[in-house]
């Protein structure tokens, strides 16, 4: 929410054992070894904005089934090898790398103790426009989500997954901000990163124009002084301004939307989490579709 604060073995390892699992891998391209830090770090650098590590079984089998061409190395736990055999026989045939490796490798890959025992390095998708996301959707009820400044991974993880339980059509983002899918927000997502596109906007003015010429109300989501979203009749394109973790949603941007929603509760604690926050605002949306037909 927002205003002015948020509401919310036995084996021997890898390296010693044959690599009777490892496949050809894909070739990286690496700075030579005389290249200057600045060189290096720049490649690093660029490589990171076009690749992302993901882990987690679900995140991972959810890359495969919808663009398995994103995916250019893949590290797996021995045990994971009769689940993930579809995505193994793609990899063999498609000439992609893949390594059977250990418990602490995995977690170096990851970063993480929460792997599932499969690590992939992927493509990244690039956000939509705007104007092509307008252009591409249905006619019809939708829901969009504008997070201005969440920037926990865990709860964008968490938003990405309601967003895809309540079938909402995007997550849209500002001109200028940095949020990008990591691998820790696409295993929270449990497949949900693959479900719903980033967009990213234009000037703000011209995006609300844009939302508004496509029938979309916008309401800004507030800790109080705003309307009972449970008690509130809610467009049926609607977008939630979602603010940030800590500091809420822009001022200006507040006044902009035509709307401005709270969860009442009891009182008895300030808000909800941003994520749980957020999974209320389109429970409630979705259920109000449901009551129209």
């Amino acid at each position: 929410m927002s205003e002015p604060r948020s509401p919310w073995s036995k084996h021997p390892s890898s390296r010693s054992r044959p690599a009777t699992h490892e496949k050809r891998d894909v070739p990286k391209h690496e700075a030579p070894a005389h290249a200057p830090a600045e060189h290096s770090a720049l490649h690093a650098r660029e490589h990171r904005d076009v690749e992302l590590r993901l882990y987690g079984l679900n995140a991972i089998q959810a890359v495969f089934a919808r663009r398995p061409a994103a995916i250019r190395k893949l590290y797996l736990a021995e045990q994971r090898i009769p689940q993930l055999q579809p995505l193994l026989k793609w990899c063999v045939a498609n000439r992609v790398g893949y390594r059977v490796v250990e418990e602490d490798d995995l977690r170096k890959l990851a970063a993480s103790s929460h792997h599932e025992g499969v690590v992939a390095d992927v493509l990244r998708e690039d956000p939509q426009s705007l104007t092509a996301w307008l252009h591409a959707l249905p006619a019809g009820p939708h829901c969009a989500l504008w997070l201005d400044g969440v920037g926990n991974p865990h709860n964008l993880g968490a938003i990405l997954r309601s967003a895809a339980h309540f079938g909402v059509g995007a997550i849209l983002l500002p001109k200028h901000s940095t949020l990008a899918l990591s691998g820790a927000a696409a295993r929270v997502a449990e497949g949900g990163a693959e479900v719903v596109p980033f967009v990213r906007l234009g000037r703000e003015d011209n995006a609300i124009a844009q939302l508004h010429g496509a029938g979309f109300g916008l309401a800004a989501t507030v800790v109080r002084n705003g309307a009972d979203v449970f008690g509130h009749e809610l467009p049926t394109r609607l977008v939630y301004v979602i603010g940030a973790e800590g500091e809420g949603m822009d001022q200006a941007l507040a006044a902009a939307c035509d709307l401005r929603l709270s969860i009442h509760g009891s009182g008895a604690v300030e808000s909800l989490n941003v994520a749980a926050a957020t999974a209320v605002f389109l429970a409630e949306w979705r259920r109000a579709r449901q009551v129209r037909g």
